[in-house]
């Protein structure tokens, strides 16, 4: 049976004339008007067969691949990475006056008393770079990173800092760093998710599941949640009864049916629909090999401290490796209970922090010297890190006699290895409470532009057009730069 034929015969004029769409007078007239700009359902020859084929850069770049190592809830960068012995030297006298004025807080109410670190820090490696006691893997990769100090944001509250970093904007709706890369540059593995999302901790991160989501772009650049124990991803395997043969057949007949719908109305999501049942299928195989990290050999199990079958930010680590390996795009960890407010011993300095260190010291280095070693680190960025800073005095909530840090946009740290940054770098520098950046801020937007140059992206041209808007990562203005001073 000719379906598309069928469908013509059955269409009244009327239901003709409105279902036109591209092709009905209006159409014709609103392009007149919009003159060279992309039409509403735009799309290349080869798009149309797969969105995820694989793309050039625009611009040549040899990082081929992301893995971004998400530490939700904000890790304490005075505890961890920007040693500030004036905080020790002021321990628990009053914060300055001038310090507070004009200034919102998540919770500190009235005057707080200057927090010093309880750790110690040293110079690690070559290049001296000072890192606390509490991350001894990680100061043993410093020669191989650039450590920024000098991150600020304009959001405080977690959600929305999330959002803003990860998507751009500070709502829920836009499309995500993964999203993007994945639209412009495909994906090496058409067995695979392009872009991948991996969960450790004890809940998702607080901006939850649209700080992977793909918002105005086609559904299938979205990230794909995997689970690193248990079945890898839900309801992916064919019911009882169901062959392999009888699914293919049933795929095969829902493609005729999308075919003939978007013929009729244009839409781009249907081709994602298409695209992703076809995507799926191939992964019933796929996945279950690539996320399988027992073919690991004993050595590399130790070396992350990972165990087959658990669920765990190590096995994540060896996970991301592996899907980079194999030609995936993206890989985001987002790993969760870095809110070290000092409300409890599980969110404190003394007790919670070591703990979430511990949790992901040994892995996050790993990492880097697993790629180093296989000759994939040069063209795989590595970036650790979180949604903003905590501040430079204690929060004491509500009278808490445990030791924690608010929320503080003004400035925090994050590194980045591989894919085209510095080695053996510090860049930036806060005053001496650690309250401020003095040298080389690096806003959210600067960020995100140096993330996109290094894949061969402008950052200022790389757009999509939804709602009559040319939509960036960057956002509508250009006050994101591409921070030339961490570029190798």
């Amino acid at each position: 049976m000719n379906l598309g034929l069928a469908h013509a015969r059955a269409l009244t004029r009327r239901a003709f004339l409105t279902r036109a769409g591209r092709f009905s007078l209006g159409s014709i007239a609103l392009g007149a008007l919009l003159g060279n700009q992309r039409p509403l359902y735009a799309a290349s020859a080869e798009s149309l067969v797969n969105p995820l084929t694989p793309k050039p850069p625009p611009h040549p770049s040899k990082t081929k691949a992301v893995i971004y190592l998400s530490m939700s809830g904000a890790p304490p960068q005075l505890d961890l990475f920007d040693f500030k012995p004036k905080l020790n030297e002021l321990n628990m006298q009053p914060c300055p006056p001038e310090l507070l004025k004009g200034q919102t807080f998540a919770f500190i109410k009235g005057t707080p008393k200057i927090l010093g670190s309880p750790y110690k820090f040293e110079k690690r490696g070559q290049s001296g770079s000072v890192v606390s006691e509490l991350l001894p893997n990680i100061s043993k990769i410093v020669d191989d990173a650039t450590i920024v100090r000098s991150m600020w944001t304009d959001q405080f509250n977690h959600a929305p800092a999330e959002l803003f970093l990860y998507t751009g904007n500070m709502r829920a709706g836009a499309a995500s760093m993964g999203s993007w890369v994945t639209y412009g540059l495909g994906s090496e593995n058409q067995n695979l998710p392009g872009y991948v999302v991996l969960l450790s901790g004890s809940s998702d991160p607080t901006g939850g599941k649209s700080c992977w989501g793909s918002g105005f772009l086609p559904s299938v650049f979205q990230g794909v949640q995997c689970r690193s124990g248990g079945e890898p991803i839900l309801f992916s395997r064919d019911p009882d009864g169901m062959t392999r043969e009888t699914r293919r057949r049933s795929l095969d007949a829902l493609k005729t049916l999308n075919e003939a719908e978007e013929q009729t109305f244009g839409d781009p999501e249907t081709l994602t629909r298409i695209s992703q049942y076809e995507l799926a299928y191939r992964m019933q195989l796929s996945v279950p090999e690539v996320m399988d990290i027992s073919k690991e050999s004993p050595e590399i199990l130790a070396m992350y401290g990972a165990k087959p079958g658990a669920a765990s930010f190590a096995n994540n680590c060896l996970l991301a490796r592996r899907l980079v390996e194999k030609g995936v795009r993206f890989v985001q960890l987002f790993d969760w209970g870095w809110d070290m407010h000092g409300t409890g011993g599980d969110n404190d300095l003394i007790t919670g922090l070591p703990k979430k260190c511990r949790d992901v010291d040994q892995a996050s280095a790993a990492l880097v010297q697993d790629l180093k070693q296989r000759g994939l680190l040069d063209s795989t960025l590595v970036i650790w890190g979180g949604e903003f800073g905590r501040t430079p005095m204690n929060e004491a909530r509500g009278g808490s006699t445990f030791l924690g840090r608010d929320h503080h946009p003004h400035a925090f740290t994050l590194w980045m290895a591989g894919g085209g940054v510095k080695q053996g770098l510090t860049f930036g520098e806060t005053d001496e409470l650690g309250y401020f950046v003095t040298e080389n801020k690096v806003t959210v937007r600067d960020f995100q532009a140096t993330v996109l140059h290094l894949l061969g992206f402008d950052p200022y041209t790389f757009s999509y057009k939804f709602q009559g808007l040319d939509n960036r990562l960057i956002g509508p203005s250009d006050e994101g730069r591409i921070v030339k001073g961490i570029l190798a």
